[in-house]
């Protein structure tokens, strides 16, 4: 069934189901008993393949990359789980199927291999509203990696793939360090040192385990070189890795991390609350993540999986949660799990004129500007201002390196007029003048100093937070703020004496901003509650007396 139209709730557009087909047709099982067998698609890989060539409603012929919703995925899986063949059957879709936009059907149009110097027979008829696919006329392909070894975990199953299947006479000159594609196109596989190919203005690109992928081994410089040159022929790419260690900043976590819209994200992942140390909870967390890959007619073994795991469970905890269950874990140090505090969001409408406390840390011209409030019964979010609805999170970065210091003036009387501030904490270091103003303004009881280097408050601070966001029946909730769970995620624990801590970065370019606030503003909550300031506030009587 063609797609019906926009009127259609939930459907959209995709290539994603020509491509998926052409895949299944033409590509191969590259190993093992089945080798040579038709390569079968998961319902998983499905789901992923449909969104990442899904199509914008505006998409127009001889558009590339512009008629596409995402600019580029990311795949997370567990190890084993097939990231290596699905992404060889996705590049030899890129290097010879129907992957480019091509009009919309009118009803009766076919995409016939055999207009593709493929003489395997298949065809496709669409239908009155399906988009319509093409190849690419001259294909450059990379498949990237940190190292040559990790290359060959896609590359080793491209060229099986190939050879053992249909593809064999479109594409039949393979070699182990190069493919060479019809009309001058080519799949080559690189690595860092490539400096001269990376520079490339490649069609297609899969940026393999980028959860490896960090600055000091410059691979990030590697995924901003590629992208460039993506950009240049209107190109795509697609990340595969497992999942990654928070405290590396690695090009994966930018990609899950990062603001743009135009990026589509999968990652799997198990309920939180399931403990990877323990057995049984190891299991159901196996069968969630492995998916497809591990159910009737897939190719994982879970016995043999929760023998490796347990293994490396014993020496590396937060390692064996990464590779086997998908999970991001940082491991020693870490302050509050994400995943846990992702667990609280619960998304409400606040009324104009509730009582609320108010946090606040500021800074100048490198870390975030942040407000947050929260009721008093427990729920924390972060406000919105001005005429664009924005939130009240300032990155200097987007203000030409320094924070706009009447804009946050501005949010804040808007906050104060629209809520009921019974207590706000403020940080002072870099805003001390602002402060100053501020409880001249709204007075000192709504403006309280409050230092977040003083280490004994800080310390309590954080351990109230801690314990109100992961205790049993807690009745704390949040927003959901994206930004917040980032910052939370990033915070790790720095040793003080008395067996004290103070959070910090987990490097330098991951903020925690957004979490100090967090936890400034329930400290306020809590002191408004232990001075009484929940209660109800008890209505002015009036006296007529009569004479």
């Amino acid at each position: 069934m063609g797609w019906r139209g926009p009127e259609y709730r939930g459907e959209f557009p995709s290539l994603g189901w020509l491509v998926g087909e052409w895949i299944e047709r033409h590509c191969v099982i590259p190993d093992g008993d089945r080798a040579g067998e038709a390569y079968g698609l998961t319902d998983e890989m499905w789901t992923f393949l449909v969104h990442h060539y899904r199509l914008r409603l505006t998409a127009e012929f001889g558009q590339r990359a512009a008629a596409f919703a995402y600019r580029r995925s990311q795949l997370v899986r567990p190890q084993k789980w097939g990231k290596g063949p699905f992404s060889a059957a996705m590049i030899c879709g890129e290097a010879v199927g129907p992957v480019l936009f091509a009009g919309w059907a009118e009803g009766g149009e076919v995409y016939d291999c055999r207009d593709h110097d493929c003489g395997c027979g298949w065809v496709w008829e669409y239908e009155s509203g399906d988009p319509m696919g093409r190849p690419w006329p001259t294909p450059l392909i990379q498949i990237t990696a940190n190292s040559e070894d990790q290359t060959a975990n896609v590359y080793s199953a491209l060229t099986p793939m190939i050879e053992m299947g249909p593809l064999a006479e479109l594409i039949p000159d393979t070699g182990e360090t190069r493919i060479n594609l019809p009309n001058d196109g080519r799949i080559d596989p690189v690595t860092s040192r490539a400096r001269t190919r990376l520079g490339q203005r490649v069609t297609f690109v899969v940026q393999d385990e980028t959860g490896l992928w960090v600055a000091s081994s410059g691979m990030v410089s590697v995924a901003e070189t590629q992208r460039r040159g993506l950009a240049g022929m209107g190109g795509r790419a697609v990340e595969t890795t497992n999942a990654w260690d928070p405290s590396e900043d690695s090009v994966a976590q930018r990609t899950a991390e990062a603001r743009a819209k135009d990026i589509h994200r999968d990652h799997r992942l198990a309920d939180p609350r399931l403990q990877y140390k323990l057995k049984t909870d190891r299991r159901k967390i196996h069968r969630a993540v492995y998916g497809d890959s591990a159910g009737r007619g897939g190719w994982v073994d879970l016995n043999a999986i929760e023998g490796e795991a347990a293994e490396l469970v014993e020496k590396d905890l937060a390692q064996a949660e990464r590779f086997f269950g998908n999970r991001v874990t940082a491991g020693i140090g870490t302050w509050l799990d994400k995943s846990i505090w992702q667990l609280r969001a619960e998304p409400r409408l606040v009324e104009p004129g509730t009582p609320v406390v108010l946090g606040f840390d500021g800074s100048d011209v490198d870390d975030w500007t942040g407000i947050r409030l929260e009721t008093l019964d427990g729920y924390q979010f972060t406000p919105t201002y001005g005429p664009d609805t924005l939130p009240t999170i300032w990155d200097p970065a987007d203000y030409d390196g320094q924070v706009p210091r009447l804009e946050v003036a501005a949010a804040l009387d808007e906050v104060m007029e629209t809520y009921d501030v019974v207590r706000g904490y403020f940080d002072p270091p870099y805003w001390e003048t602002e402060v100053d103003g501020w409880a001249e303004k709204y007075g000192e009881r709504r403006v309280v100093r409050w230092y977040t280097q003083r280490t004994v408050q800080m310390h309590a601070a954080c351990e109230r937070l801690l314990t109100d966001v992961t205790k049993k029946d807690t009745t704390f909730t949040h927003d959901g703020c994206e930004t917040t769970a980032t910052h939370v995620g990033n915070a790790r624990k720095a040793a003080r004496p008395a067996n004290r801590y103070v959070l910090k970065k987990a490097s330098v370019g991951q903020k925690i901003d957004l979490a100090v606030v967090s936890i400034v503003t329930h400290e306020a909550a809590g002191d408004a509650v232990a001075a009484g300031q929940a209660k109800p506030r008890r209505k002015k009587s009036k006296m007529i007396v009569l004479r």
